[in-house]
């Protein structure tokens, strides 16, 4: 078989429900790089939060972080195809008028290593891996750097369209907005024109990887275009409905099955 780049979404995908990578997940993913295949993680979250996944599987492939806003190789800094995209620092504190609804708990800017914070709400355990107070308040005292994101946290998934609608309205086609989470609903801003498959083409160019031989799985809004480019799009079992339809196949079981792990063992062998 041909080389093939793997590209993974984390949340809902390569990881369980408890945010861990299973001992069958990591096994096949193992013996898939040994064979030659090249994996990365391609995810909405933070490389702060996302590298030790990338430490956990031994990889030493690009990851893709922001929702495509942020391709580097943790392991060379020089790397000839990492970028960079970002919203400029005025837009990002404007939206500190979204606080104003009730059902946003938490309002983050991020740059590649710093995050600053409007709220005391933590999505989800690792959100704050160093504790949240080694943050930085989202003001104009503190945020001098364009920020690669901007993060809003609801309480309800339900509240996340009236809060993406007047995003939109603000601001029209100057950005991105993906929603991502699950138990955690977030909408991510991003520069327009960013999104997952940006990343992942530009992985495997550094490869020398055709389209056709990328494989990509997601569960998300924001594995859309990714699923959508790649040659083989594979939407996990718990995935939504509007991926399931554009995706080339869609799991057996969910993240929550070894539904990754299981698939990848009946493509591969």
């Amino acid at each position: 078989m041909k080389r093939k780049l793997i590209a993974l979404d984390l949340d809902g995908t390569t990881l369980t429900n408890e945010s861990l990578i299973s001992s069958e997940t990591k096994t096949i993913l193992t013996d898939l790089r040994k064979q030659g295949h090249i994996v990365s993680i391609v995810t909405g979250r933070p490389f702060r939060n996302s590298y030790y996944y990338h430490d956990e599987l031994k990889l030493d492939t690009p990851i893709v972080n922001f929702n495509g806003a942020w391709c580097h190789h943790p392991n060379d800094k020089d790397w000839s195809h990492q970028y960079y995209k970002t919203l400029s620092k005025d837009l990002a504190l404007s939206m500190l008028s979204l606080k104003d609804h009730p059902e946003v708990q938490l309002i983050a800017a991020e740059s590649h290593d710093k995050i600053y914070v409007e709220g005391n709400f933590i999505p989800y355990p690792d959100f704050f891996p160093e504790g949240i107070e080694l943050s930085e308040k989202l003001s104009t005292e503190f945020l001098l750097e364009d920020p690669l994101s901007v993060e809003i946290f609801t309480s309800t998934i339900a509240y996340q369209p009236i809060i993406e609608q007047k995003i939109i309205d603000l601001y029209h086609d100057t950005v991105e907005v993906r929603t991502w989470g699950g138990q955690t609903p977030c909408l991510e801003v991003v520069a327009a024109g960013v999104q997952k498959a940006m990343g992942v083409e530009r992985i495997a160019d550094y490869y020398g990887i055709h389209r056709s031989d990328i494989l990509a799985f997601g569960d998300q809004e924001n594995d859309y275009e990714m699923i959508q480019y790649a040659g083989h799009g594979v939407v996990m079992q718990n995935g939504i409905t509007r991926l399931k339809a554009i995706a080339d196949d869609v799991t057996t079981y969910s993240n929550d099955q070894d539904g990754l792990a299981r698939y990848l063992k009946d493509y591969f062998y």
